[in-house]
């Protein structure tokens, strides 16, 4: 072998190593630090359920084409123990991340909002299709889980149904979820909300809670803006007062199976539980869930003889002590319609 042999086959043998390094760290940092494809736009979610192995994620990062390998995102969350602070929920990811960088997005918390709002007088009826419409989950899975009567033992609730419980506002959500977590987290809401000085006002009104959340749903139904509100509660406690019905339309549509908008006289007769031109009193529950304007109503009506009122066609209402009054304002209404 001459020298020049000689000194091509000792560089090769000393090159050997310098190319296993050079190779192993291309690797690795395609495995571990580079992202699958660092121009990438589209976006992927990875949903994270409480418990769910790790090694799932990263299975399901692989097959929607977010990392290259799963294997390489699995081993980094467990050489740094990340795997057991990953908090569960929604994140947007992309293949534009390194596997590191997904790995931070999912230890931060910083999960999809899915948001549902319960505007006030809004009943439990309308409730699994905005749940739906936000791709929680599915609108008739939830609306079984307001039938549970186990769930609602569970929240300590005495009443056929969670109507009138669930604190109107906006709220946010992660998947996965359960229709008890939603549930729960508006209840929750109602707890704080319950101020003391409502407790000691229904005590001094001598009526339950369940009662000023029926009578407040009614007036939310009822009532054209928050200022109306003392003065329609005012009608209907001087009617519980006298025993005369409360006379309520509201109560009369909310106990209709297939209600199509137009309330007819033979509706006003249907004896159902919630009528209140048939029954005396107050409905067996709430009719929707009621905001804090129309829980302080019910609480503190104004102090006012009025017995009757009927829309004035503005959106307010016209107040009567008599019934000859109210008659006499229904017939103007009427007369108002006539002429649109």
């Amino acid at each position: 072998m001459n020298p020049v042999q000689l000194l091509v086959r000792i560089l090769l043998i000393l090159s050997i190593p310098a190319l296993i390094a050079v190779g192993t760290y291309l690797f690795i940092r395609q495995a571990f630090l580079a992202p699958l494809d660092p121009s990438a736009t589209k976006e992927a979610i990875a949903e994270i359920a409480p418990g769910k192995p790790f090694s799932d994620i990263s299975r399901n990062l692989a097959e929607q084409g977010v990392i290259r390998y799963a294997w390489s995102l699995d081993l980094l969350a467990k050489t740094s123990k990340a795997d057991t602070k990953v908090k569960a929920g929604e994140y947007i990811v992309t293949a534009a991340m390194s596997p590191r960088v997904i790995l931070d997005k999912l230890m931060s918390g910083d999960v999809i909002k899915r948001l549902v709002t319960v505007i006030p007088g809004m009943s439990i009826k309308e409730l699994p299709a905005a749940v739906e419409a936000q791709g929680l989950m599915k609108a008739d899975a939830f609306a079984a889980s307001l039938k549970d009567t186990g769930l609602l033992v569970r929240a300590g609730i005495a009443s056929q149904s969670f109507e009138g419980y669930l604190w109107p506002d906006t709220y946010q959500f992660s998947r996965p979820i359960v229709g008890w977590d939603i549930i729960f987290r508006m209840i929750e809401e109602g707890e704080k909300k319950w101020l003391p000085e409502f407790t000691a006002r229904s005590e001094e009104l001598r009526l339950s809670r369940h009662e000023v959340l029926t009578l407040a749903s009614i007036i939310e139904k009822e009532a054209g803006n928050q200022e109306e509100m003392p003065v329609i509660s005012s009608v209907f406690h001087n009617r519980l007062k006298q025993g005369m019905k409360l006379q309520a339309d509201p109560t009369v549509i909310y106990g209709l199976e297939n209600y199509n908008g137009d309330l007819k006289d033979e509706d006003m007769k249907n004896p159902h539980a919630y009528n209140t031109y048939v029954n005396l009193g107050l409905p067996p529950g709430p009719i929707c869930n009621p905001g804090e304007g129309a829980i302080r109503a019910a609480l503190y009506p104004s102090e006012m003889p009025y017995l009757f009122f009927v829309a004035d066609g503005t959106g307010k209402h016209v107040f009567s002590t008599t019934y000859a009054e109210h008659q006499e304002a229904v017939k103007r209404y009427l007369q108002a319609l006539k002429s649109k």
